[in-house]
């Protein structure tokens, strides 16, 4: 999660970050989420029904999807920021 806290700052405004937890109860999750995302660039929600629709079974895994709800690329296991930043890059230049 510092990596995603770390791009959200860069990228506010332009991309919603979105965090969803799941296998945990809701007081455990926010203290995890005030714990790994203070700023407040990250959103996040506790929704099991998220993860059985993208097929998550762990963490960390990063889905992008673009405002037209098409799922672009996602990365199960660590990702390096700078693959995230570049694939946020090539996506915003296939929108303008």
């Amino acid at each position: 999660m510092p990596v995603i806290e770390s791009i959200a700052a860069d990228y506010q405004g332009e991309v919603t970050f979105l965090a969803v937890a799941g296998r945990s109860g809701l007081d455990a999750t926010t203290a995890r989420a005030n714990e790994l995302i203070p700023s407040g660039n990250v959103k996040w929600t506790l929704d099991e029904s998220i993860w059985e629709a993208y097929e998550v079974f762990g963490q960390p895994v990063t889905f992008l999807i673009s405002h037209d709800d098409v799922l672009v690329a996602n990365w199960f296991g660590l990702s390096a920021e700078s693959d995230i930043r570049d694939a946020l890059d090539q996506l915003a230049s296939t929108n303008t």
